[in-house]
């Protein structure tokens, strides 16, 4: 059975890229209405709770949308979108609250992470490690898969309706994404770039993606 999984899994690696991204970096080089990476979760349930974190690196300050996870119900699922410098957007199944006061700045890699509850309707944005007030942003219902997980790109529909001045420009990389609330503990361990448990969703170090336009994947930058 393990060799039969095994073909599987190479089969469907000619279709996607599959691959460990520990020191890579998504770019996103231009704006546009299709540049944008697919990210393929390796489980699909249904959320009703999530926590996604990423960084990101952005000469930018008009609106721009980092990570969008849309359902077949709700364009606006999941998503973590920066309305204008120095605000923090989060979308939960068409409800939306922003998150002012927290760490921004221009052409620095920023550490953004999201969360958001069913049981309690409680959403939270981290940056930094700094974390935001918690918000009742929506209390019951669940994000149903399938899901279309795209960044760069706001999705206006299920895996598609982008608009080029909503498009992200700039660096992603380190996504991790769990179908659970993370402790501050491990939010800032993450931060620190220090031990955590990765994504059991979406996880950087095991990832399946597609890209669109001119994305490349390139080796981190350290000076």
């Amino acid at each position: 059975m393990s060799k039969l999984l095994s073909q599987m899994f190479s089969v469907i690696c000619v279709f996607l890229n599959c691959a460990d991204l520990s020191g890579k970096v998504f770019t996103f080089p231009q704006e546009s209405n299709t540049i944008h990476a697919k990210l393929v979760p390796n489980k699909s349930v249904n959320l009703q709770s999530i926590t996604v974190c990423l960084r990101f690196f952005t000469d930018l300050s008009r609106s721009q949308s980092i990570f969008s996870l849309a359902t077949r119900s709700s364009d606006n699922a999941f998503i973590l979108y920066k309305p204008q410098y120095d605000v923090y957007h989060m979308n939960v199944m068409d409800k939306v609250t922003d998150f002012w006061g927290l760490p921004d700045k221009l052409s620095e890699w920023i550490s953004l992470c999201g969360t958001w509850e069913s049981k309690t309707g409680l959403a939270q944005v981290w940056v930094n490690g700094k974390p935001s007030s918690r918000k009742l942003l929506l209390r019951g219902g669940e994000l149903a898969a399938p899901h279309s997980i795209v960044l760069s790109q706001d999705q206006d529909n299920y895996g598609g309706g982008f608009d080029a001045k909503q498009s992200f420009v700039g660096h992603i990389k380190d996504v991790h994404m769990w179908d659970y609330v993370l402790s501050p503990h491990d939010i800032q361990h993450f931060t620190d770039g220090s031990t955590f448990g990765p994504g059991n969703v979406l996880n950087w170090r095991d990832m399946e993606y597609t890209t669109q336009g001119v994305v490349e994947v390139e080796d981190e930058q350290k000076i």
